[in-house]
């Protein structure tokens, strides 16, 4: 039997809206998970789903017109969101550190970028035992280990001078400087091509072993997810929709959201012309549905989709669905010879897993 892990942060029940002239958006809608020490959670979907302000949220960076009107985010005992200023200050960068989705506006243009990791440094050594100068040779230290080239020749260079992917490795150094137990990734590979952003994925992975750290990455791109996450919560209109190990979300989806994710990411197995988009566009969460929010773009919409939203129903005791189509009482579905394929890769997966396990 596997060890249980320590859990590291359990999010209850989050709801979180923003006041504007149009109204009350309601952009968290009960959303709810756990994150154990050392794993990597990746929250996917759509823009506007709520990924950014559900990560926004953990480390108390919402706008002033936003409210909590119920949650709970429990880390090591305590509830986030009753905590003052000066504890947030203790937390942030230290215990939780984020990684923002632009580096160049995340940096400041006019500090030298080893000086701006060194500044981390000092900042949460709260009993004054490093120097200057020793932050600047922990400051180099950190470029090197996250793959800058020639690092000694570039710590005291600008942001303006280095590239993208370059300002994307400082990013992350500024972010494991404080040596944090969770680290927020919000989109940190989008604007960067793909040689460069499986570089800095690759690079994250071996760093988060090297600290025991947790990460919660967040991201659109399913494809991303593959090589780096545990866990993956689907997320639409403000509610997490499906929740899994990686290999159920990608092999054994249940939610005809997440089916729609992965049919529109190609895969070595992709058959030509067969991607197809998701119909239609996300609902607006001034007026959330009374029903399942995906029913207008799910063409196996039940009718109880457009009256009552779905519970989440167990597909394992690791994986939950919000699906009507899980209901026993459901009717059979034709679903897409894609999702089918995976489901059956899913089989040949878990008879090789028992095996090894010797059942």
């Amino acid at each position: 039997m596997s060890e249980k892990k320590e859990t590291v942060l359990d999010v209850k029940n989050l709801h979180v809206n923003f006041k504007t002239y149009a109204g009350t958006v309601k952009a968290i809608r009960d959303v709810s998970f756990t994150l154990e020490k050392g794993e990597t959670l990746a929250i996917v979907g759509e823009s506007g789903s709520g990924k950014s302000v559900t990560t926004k949220t953990l480390m108390g960076l919402n706008a002033k017109n936003s409210e909590i009107p119920a949650g709970e985010i429990l880390f090591k005992g305590r509830d986030l969101l009753k905590i003052d200023d000066d504890e947030w200050f203790d937390i942030r960068g230290d215990e939780i550190s984020m990684i923002f989705q632009d580096p160049m506006t995340s940096l400041d243009p006019t500090m030298k970028i080893g000086k701006q990791i060194a500044e981390v440094i000092t900042t949460h050594d709260y009993d004054g035992e490093v120097s200057k100068s020793e932050a600047m040779d922990k400051a180099l230290e950190l470029m090197k280990a996250v793959g800058i080239p020639n690092a000694e020749e570039h710590i005291d260079d600008y942001p303006h001078q280095w590239s993208g992917g370059m300002r994307q490795r400082s990013v992350i150094a500024i972010a494991l400087a404080g040596k944090p137990e969770i680290l927020i990734a919000d989109e940190p590979t989008t604007a960067l091509d793909v040689t460069i952003q499986a570089q800095i994925l690759e690079q994250l992975k071996s760093l988060q072993n090297e600290i025991e750290s947790s990460i919660i990455f967040i991201t659109h791109d399913l494809g991303v997810v593959a090589g780096i996450a545990d866990k993956v919560a689907v997320m639409y209109a403000g509610k997490i929709v499906e929740y899994g190990s990686v290999d159920e979300i990608f092999f054994n989806p249940q939610h005809p959201y997440t089916w729609g994710l992965l049919n529109s990411m190609p895969t070595t197995e992709t058959e030509s012309g067969s991607l197809q988009a998701i119909p239609g566009t996300p609902p607006d969460l001034l007026n959330p549905p009374k029903g399942d929010a995906f029913a207008a773009r799910n063409k196996f919409a039940l009718q109880i989709d457009r009256e009552k939203q779905p519970p989440m129903f167990k597909v394992s005791d690791t994986h939950y669905a919000a699906t009507w189509l899980l209901d026993e009482r459901a009717p059979k579905v034709d679903v897409p010879k894609p999702i089918l394929n995976r489901w059956k890769r899913f089989e040949e997966i878990s008879k090789q897993n028992s095996i090894k396990a010797g059942n």
